[in-house]
């Protein structure tokens, strides 16, 4: 019991001691110092945008046709006796070659029977008019004759009346009378013949000259010609070979003019119009109108012919619209033509545009200046942007039309402002950043955003 309770006197003064030293050093101890809450900027990557020539493009891709070709249909029937060495697939041959020749020994008989025909109705002819002369002649002796016997007659009647004459001479006068006012009338008659006559001579020498002339025609048909320059397609025909009138020997592809309808998306095309000064849907356009709308716009256009990694491009012009739109694809058929597509072709490294190739065709509208940005910078039609504080602001911003990976933009931005390519994590406005200039990305703008 003592041994407790000494225990207990000797534990509290020590324990007293230690809570006395630890209260003084809590309430002597100054405070420990509280760290600030500091705003932590988001790394972000940005750009600085530029005015640059900027133009709408839009593209597609078609396969070349020749503009003009020639089918050598023979129009007359005919054994070969001609053929051009030069009728060989791929050949080209000059405008008003000689392709072949027929043999056209049946039509030159036909010729010469009918100029034969036409000599013998001109020698009737003039027979007629011979005899004409004979009939006109006969008719006024006989006139004369029938005068006389017309007096005798009176005469005699007039002497049978005072009883001086018999009245079977007044009866054998009467009768010469009229024999001769029959002979008479028959000259009249063989007259008024003779304009008929010579009528029906003269059309049957209309319809041998008209036998003639195709006969001629036939003749100048036996040898082909060819219209244009053009290549060499497929030949079906041989020397000695007998052909049908509309067989066909042969076609060609004309080398001045070749073209391509490229199947182009309606959404592409507006930009290109309306940047050219023509607010105009091209989808609402008819063949007509869209004629007329092209030549009062300036469209660059050029088609290229992709060789490995070297492409090879000619110049070219829009020339229509098809008449139909592509219920799968909605695409426009343009059609656009390339003048001289054989002028320019270098064997081995440039080949002349051919029928079959396929090939991408480029419309260009005149260039503009605009600020391009990333597609990516656009959200729901607002560009992050970096203001002078440093803060994230987003604004509203006037697209004028996408070309490719960017958006061109003609309203709602300055001429070196900073744009926001990468998006910030949480994206809100104000936000605090750490920019990084992506010196690549605005190389890549400059070189792609430019008028080409």
């Amino acid at each position: 019991m003592k041994t407790g309770f000494k225990l207990i006197l000797m534990t509290l003064p020590i324990v007293a001691m230690g809570v006395a030293f630890l209260g003084y050093t809590i309430a002597t101890k100054p405070a420990p110092a509280q760290a600030a809450m500091a705003e932590r900027p988001v790394a972000v990557r940005v750009i600085e945008a530029r005015r640059m020539p900027v133009s709408a493009i839009a593209s597609g891709f078609g396969l070349i046709t020749p503009a003009r070709s020639y089918q050598a249909i023979a129009q007359v029937g005919g054994a070969v006796e001609y053929l051009n060495p030069g009728m060989k697939r791929g050949d080209i041959l000059p405008r008003g070659a000689v392709l072949l020749r027929l043999s056209d020994r049946d039509y030159r008989l036909t010729a010469a029977q009918a100029q034969a025909n036409i000599r013998a109705a001109e020698a009737r002819l003039a027979e007629i008019g011979v005899s004409e002369a004979n009939l006109q002649s006969g008719l006024a002796i006989e006139q004369e004759t029938l005068t006389l016997k017309e007096r005798e007659w009176q005469r005699l009647v007039q002497l049978a009346e005072v009883g001086t004459s018999p009245q079977s001479s007044v009866d054998s006068a009467r009768i010469a009378y009229l024999a001769q006012s029959q002979k008479v009338q028959n000259l009249k008659n063989s007259l008024a013949l003779l304009p008929t006559q010579r009528l029906v001579q003269q059309e049957q020498i209309a319809v041998y000259r008209a036998t003639l002339d195709t006969a001629e025609l036939n003749i100048e048909r036996t040898e082909l010609r060819l219209p244009f320059a053009a290549r060499v397609g497929d030949v079906s025909v041989e020397i000695g070979q007998f052909v049908r009138s509309g067989q066909v020997l042969a076609t060609f592809d004309g080398v001045d003019t070749a073209e391509v309808e490229a199947q182009i998306s309606a959404s592409d095309l507006k930009p290109i119009f309306n940047q050219s000064g023509s607010d105009i849907n091209p989808a609402a356009l008819d063949a007509a109108s869209f004629a007329s709308t092209l030549s009062a716009i300036e469209i660059e256009a050029r088609v290229l012919l992709q060789l490995g990694q070297s492409p090879k491009a000619w110049p070219a012009v829009v020339d229509r619209i098809s008449n139909t739109i592509d219920p799968k694809t909605g695409t426009l058929g343009v059609i656009l033509r390339i003048e001289n597509p054989y002028a320019s072709a270098e064997p081995g490294t440039r080949p002349p545009l051919t029928r079959g190739m396929f090939v991408e065709a480029i419309l260009q509208a005149p260039p503009i200046d605009a600020i391009a940005v990333p597609r990516s910078a656009v959200r729901n039609g607002r560009v992050m942007r970096v203001d002078a504080e440093g803060r994230l602001r987003l604004v509203p911003v006037k697209i004028d039309f996408f070309r490719g990976p960017l958006a061109i933009i003609s309203d709602g931005l300055e001429d070196g402002d900073t744009i926001v390519v990468s998006a910030p994590v949480p994206l809100m406005d104000g936000l605090l950043l750490a920019t990084h200039p992506d010196e690549s990305l605005m190389q890549e703008i400059a070189l792609s955003g430019v008028a080409q």
